[in-house]
């Protein structure tokens, strides 16, 4: 969390905000739930939860320096004592929201929007450096936004907040909160259909995010989708402007788009009111998609959007989400592109595709695990993927779970195919694969750990 001139909060705005009582006069600079988080000055949380409770931990937060507690009994030590912990973190975000003048803007979508969150933020704080807020990792959900909300220094330029859900009303909740002038919707695909049922009811789950839109506000939405004029109807309600992104008729398309020589692409996009080109680093016709929603937004919220331009062509990989790596192995190096923190057909369809664009002077091999949350579509959808996985030219594919043995079945001998149990089977198998000049991805539901597969296998590598 950035430093701020003020506190972020005074025990006299946290009595106010949430209407508990403060024990002692403190200030606070930062705020979190979770004790290993702590850093001197913060204040700390004490979520109730099913397997710990928050006020187990106040005690060893106090020790590690936090300024205060957020309490529902009393505590030894600094604290505000409120009836109900999350109602009264949902009070600060609503008063963090309230007293910050900016522009804010909610990004959610089945793919891509975390890392089209980050992009965002880089593009925004290129000419603001230091005065752009955003919701960290994927702090995303009923808890994870009011923290981020809550964390808000008042003086922030732009707030962005990722919004997720598993079933519908979800982001109606969060938008309610987070009351965007910009509301971005990524993609529409088969993630959380186990409990949705239809890509239509994910469609309007998604479009719940119009709902939260302050008066005037602007609503940006995927051309690229069959659900495109499902969406437009569901914005038409709640926005004053409405900006498609994406390829054929969008408002915001690429004109021209070529892989560069750096592994990213080279793009020359139509706005709704200037051309612009510009570098991607990050690899895959994806991030295509999520630059142009990205220059959507910048230019909806009236920022720069050279600056935007220059920011997308210097960001990295993000951890779990396109990290590259080159590992040591015995005689030279070979590259693991970390893609362990989700999954779901659209996103491993893409991932795939971004593989079979690396220049390999090795073999392209993938760990692939299960994709979770699609109910009865999960056969089918993982066996969906043995068509793109064999025009990716992988040459030996390791698959992690029995729920991807309908893929394997389906790829039928035609590659080297491994199944195996759990992420510690699989990083003992990709040990014994890899070799100098491979280029290997790893993709699955953060469930299935696949992350401690790359932690294992990259270590400390760059």
């Amino acid at each position: 969390m950035r430093g701020v001139s003020g506190p972020l909060w005074t025990s006299a705005e946290i009595e106010a905000a949430t209407g508990g009582t403060a024990s002692a006069v403190f200030d606070v600079t930062g705020i979190t739930f979770d004790s290993r988080e702590v850093e001197p000055g913060w204040l700390f949380v004490a979520m109730p939860g099913t397997v710990a409770d928050g006020h187990d931990f106040v005690a060893r937060a106090l020790g590690l320096g936090a300024a205060g507690a957020l309490v529902s009994r009393a505590v030894e030590g600094p604290h505000v004592l409120v009836a109900d912990v999350p109602q009264a973190l949902e009070a600060l975000a609503r008063e963090g929201r309230a007293r910050m003048d900016g522009k804010v803007l909610g990004v959610t979508g089945s793919v891509g929007k975390t890392g089209t969150k980050e992009a965002l933020a880089a593009a925004l704080a290129r000419r603001h450096p230091g005065k752009v807020h955003r919701s960290l990792k994927s702090y995303n959900n009923h808890v994870g936004v009011p923290l981020s909300l809550a964390r808000m220094p008042r003086d922030s330029v732009y707030g962005i907040f990722e919004m997720g859900m598993n079933h519908a009303g979800e982001i109606r909740a969060l938008a309610a909160m987070v009351r965007p002038h910009v509301a971005l919707i990524t993609a529409i695909a088969p993630a959380h259909i186990e409990n949705l049922g239809s890509l239509e009811a994910i469609s309007d789950a998604k479009g719940e995010i119009f709902e939260g839109l302050e008066p005037g506000g602007t609503a940006i939405i995927p051309n690229d989708t069959p659900y495109r004029d499902r969406l437009l109807k569901g914005a038409r309600r709640f926005a004053e402007t409405i900006v498609t992104f994406g390829s054929g008729d969008a408002d915001v398309a690429a004109m021209h788009a070529v892989r560069s020589d750096s592994g990213g692409s080279l793009v020359t996009a139509r706005l709704t009111t200037a051309d612009l080109t510009y570098n991607i680093a990050q690899p895959g016709e994806h991030w295509v998609g999520n630059s142009l929603a990205v220059l959507a937004a910048v230019e909806a919220v009236g920022a720069d959007l050279a600056a935007a331009g220059l920011a997308l062509g210097d960001m990295g990989g993000l951890k779990g989400r396109g990290a590259r790596h080159q590992v040591p192995v015995a005689g030279g190096t070979a590259l693991l592109i970390d893609e362990s923190y989700n999954a779901n057909p659209a996103s491993m369809s893409a991932t795939l595709r971004s593989l079979a664009a690396e220049n390999v002077d090795g073999r392209r091999l993938a760990v692939l695990g299960t994709m979770l949350e699609l109910g009865d579509f999960s056969d089918e959808a993982h066996a969906g993927l043995a068509p793109i996985i064999l025009e990716t030219g992988i040459a030996e594919l390791i698959l992690v779970g029995d729920a991807t043995r309908p893929l394997a079945a389906a790829l039928d001998g035609r590659l080297p195919v491994t199944v195996v149990a759990d992420a510690s089977a699989a990083t003992a198998a990709l040990l014994a694969r890899l070799a100098p000049d491979d280029a290997v991805l790893v993709k699955a539901s953060n469930g299935i750990g696949l992350a401690s597969l790359v932690e294992r296998v990259a270590g400390g590598a760059a």
